[in-house]
């Protein structure tokens, strides 16, 4: 493996307790393991305890390669491939992995969205929509799929049709059943002959308002029961996102995702791009990280 950062050598010839001039003429040229064996052979007792510690010691592995520099942290990151690259993940802020997605062109997060439970897309769209939006930009196949819905309980949509103005509803009834609906019968009494319509009657009559009732409908359903704007379509909603946001919006909607979720979208970016996005990672959790599952790294950088 082949490594090379900025290894803090002014650091090393500080501890070490080395002059400048025996420093620049003697170890210009020389490896971080060179120098501390030419010191440890000349009786440098600090040498012989830094060669001891350096890789167990955290804090002296962050000054020594001065891992506070996110290019060396990138330096290091270069060398590792996807799975060893995903195993820093965990340990990042979700602030600084939203950072990655905008590596994403509007587009892939599009996709990527679409492939979120439909919990975390909704919770997402209601960042950058209210419910009245939501409904009002929903096309009318989306509202009549939300309407005809076996998971929204029959009672719950008479109950809420009774708010549409009733000649409206009586409208639907006459269309639908060819027969005149009498003139005094209120919003309660026309959704109960609403409810009393066959199986297919009922979802014709649902589908044949207007979209304007209909979206007062599914709003109303929608306020009482928010889960319920789960059962539009995943691609209606990217649709209406695409067209009404801009990637930093989109981006910054995304922080209310779960961070297991960030996490997948990251993995699906290249190696080197993925390196750039841990390199926000804390210092001390990159150090720890390295420590831990890539020993051979700083062995590595060690020898350069």
């Amino acid at each position: 493996m082949s490594l090379v950062i900025d290894t803090n050598l002014k650091y090393l010839q500080t501890v070490l307790g080395i002059n400048e001039v025996k420093f620049q003429t003697q170890y210009a040229n020389l490896s971080v393991e060179e120098i501390l064996e030419a010191e440890a052979a000349e009786g440098n007792q600090q040498a012989i305890k830094l060669a001891q510690e350096i890789l167990n010691d955290v804090n002296l592995v962050i000054k020594l390669f001065d891992l506070a520099d996110a290019n060396n942290k990138y330096m290091i990151l270069r060398e590792l491939n996807s799975q060893e690259l995903e195993q820093f993940l965990p340990e990042m802020e979700e602030e600084d992995m939203l950072q990655g997605l905008f590596f994403f062109t509007q587009d892939k997060l599009m996709k990527m969205l679409e492939e979120l439970p439909s919990e975390q897309l909704v919770n997402t769209v209601f960042e950058m929509f209210s419910q009245e939006e939501i409904v009002q930009l929903m096309p009318e196949e989306q509202l009549d799929k939300f309407l005809t819905s076996t998971d929204i309980d029959k009672n719950k949509i008479l109950k809420h049709m009774q708010s549409i103005p009733p000649e409206y509803v009586a409208q639907v009834l006459e269309q639908i059943t060819g027969e005149a609906v009498d003139d005094d019968m209120d919003s309660i009494d026309l959704a109960k002959q609403f409810g009393q319509l066959n199986p297919l009657e009922y979802q014709d009559a649902l589908r044949a308002f207007q979209p304007t009732q209909k979206q007062q409908l599914v709003l109303s359903l929608g306020k009482e029961h928010n889960e319920w704007f789960q059962l539009f379509d995943a691609h209606a909603y990217t649709n209406i996102i695409n067209r009404e946001k801009q990637q930093p919006e989109v981006v910054k909607a995304m922080s209310v995702i779960e961070p297991e979720h960030i996490e997948k979208m990251l993995k699906e970016l290249p190696d080197d791009l993925l390196a750039i996005v841990i390199t926000q990672l804390d210092t001390d959790k990159f150090a720890d990280i390295l420590m831990d599952k890539f020993p051979e790294v700083i062995a590595s950088a060690i020898l350069k």
